[in-house]
């Protein structure tokens, strides 16, 4: 195929026959990702686009043989996949590939060290300073974090997202309830009375001027001066 002009007319065919003649190489390669949480079918499109770019790449008169310049072409289009593709949440490509170069360090370093291996045994082997290492380890909870809809242990009515906090709004009614009795020293009685009457009994205008024998304008007079008082004693100003 390599020797025919472009326009030759038994290109296409030698083309065809060629990608159908590496395919398992593909799907060999395909498997070596098959268990990373991906539909197999999608990494092997992914590896057979990347077998079909080899062949159109490929020239013989380079003195390499295709496997040679394939293989590394198939792994680059399926690595290049995960790491466009499969991330939940997007990082920065550095911290992507410095993930996958401490899977196969992992890998490398556990069978010559016949234990796992340390962050500073892997900073060492890849050549990175160990924060890094440990940055992209965290990076790496990006690629399937889990969903608030997961069960948490063994209780089947409660779920991940059950057990982040939230704003309490009992912290500020807290802070309220210690400095509402000071603030409410600087009323006077018939003040107190009507405030309580308000806020506390849920009662209208009308009805504690019935209460108290006063008109509801007055009411209402008495009213706004008892807040501009306690605002005043929030304030600091009482």
């Amino acid at each position: 195929m390599a020797a025919l002009p472009a326009a030759h007319p038994d290109r296409a065919a030698l083309r065809e026959r060629a990608i159908e003649a590496w395919l398992p190489m593909a799907a060999r390669l395909t498997r070596r990702y098959a268990n990373r949480g991906e539909q197999f079918d999608d990494l092997y499109q992914t590896a057979t686009i990347g077998l079909i770019k080899a062949i159109d790449g490929y020239d013989p008169g380079r003195g390499s043989d295709f496997v040679s310049y394939a293989i590394p072409t198939v792994l680059g289009e399926i690595k290049r996949y995960f790491r466009d593709r499969t991330w939940t949440l997007r990082i920065p490509r550095r911290l992507q590939e410095l993930r996958l170069a401490i899977n196969e360090a992992r890998a490398d370093l556990g069978h010559k060290l016949n234990r796992a291996p340390t962050v500073a045994d892997m900073a060492a082997h890849l050549g990175v300073g160990e924060e890094e290492i440990l940055e992209a380890l965290e990076a790496g909870h990006a690629y399937r974090p889990a969903s608030l809809s997961a069960p948490v242990g063994d209780a089947e009515d409660m779920s991940l997202g059950d057990t982040l906090g939230a704003e309490d709004r009992n912290f500020e009614l807290a802070e309220f309830a210690v400095a509402l009795p000071p603030a409410m020293a600087c009323l006077s009685e018939r003040e107190r009375h009507i405030i309580a009457l308000r806020f506390y009994g849920n009662l209208t205008q009308s009805r504690i001027a019935e209460r108290t024998g006063i008109s509801q304008m007055h009411v209402s007079r008495v009213l706004s001066q008892a807040l501009g008082k306690l605002r005043a004693q929030f304030d600091g100003s009482c």
